[in-house]
């Protein structure tokens, strides 16, 4: 018999993925949904090295490496440069070379290696930040969005990551045949 999608999720264990509170602060509440998400990205790349750089369909440069170096410059923006003011330009991407993040993704252990390392770093400081935040209401300037919140900035990495872990669904089993990891 066929299993459904929510069958192979059920196998591979929830709690594995999910263990941020379900009620009490919202700090603790934001944090975790976000550590959630960032555990699902490292559950769908486990296992694979050469073909985290993996494209999905031509013409697209989109692939689960590019995933990680693109996230890593996004965690960077959001909490180096926007809040905590830092002259904190992108690890991967750059104005002249906005889509580098994806496009210089490439099957070499050096390049995978320097991707993991970016996105640890850059989550640990936003966890870091988070935590040390007086409130929720900290603000930061942002060119595209004007005057942001540590509140705003949690929900909307909660949102970055959900919308490219469906790309990463989609990525791992174009790569393996792997689905609900």
């Amino acid at each position: 018999m066929k299993s459904r999608r929510s069958d192979v999720l059920a196998e591979a264990g929830p709690a594995r993925r999910f263990n941020g509170p379900a009620t009490g602060d919202e700090r603790l509440m934001l944090a975790g949904f976000l550590a959630d998400q960032r555990r699902t990205l490292e559950l769908k790349c486990a296992g694979l090295e050469a073909e985290l750089a993996r494209r999905s369909v031509e013409p697209s440069t989109l692939s689960l490496l590019g995933l990680v170096r693109h996230l890593a410059d996004v965690e960077r923006r959001w909490f180096r440069q926007v809040l905590a003011g830092q002259d904190a330009p992108p690890r991967f991407s750059s104005e002249t070379d906005p889509d580098r993040d994806f496009d210089g993704a490439v099957s070499d252990p050096e390049a995978v290696a320097e991707a993991w390392e970016a996105w640890r770093t850059e989550a640990a400081f936003a966890d870091r930040f988070a935590v040390e935040a007086p409130h929720l209401d900290v603000e930061g300037k942002d060119a595209w969005r004007g005057t942001v919140s540590l509140r705003w900035v949690l929900i909307h990495m909660v949102e970055e990551y959900a919308r490219h872990n469906g790309h990463a669904d989609l990525l791992r089993e174009r790569i393996d045949g792997a689905r609900g990891v």
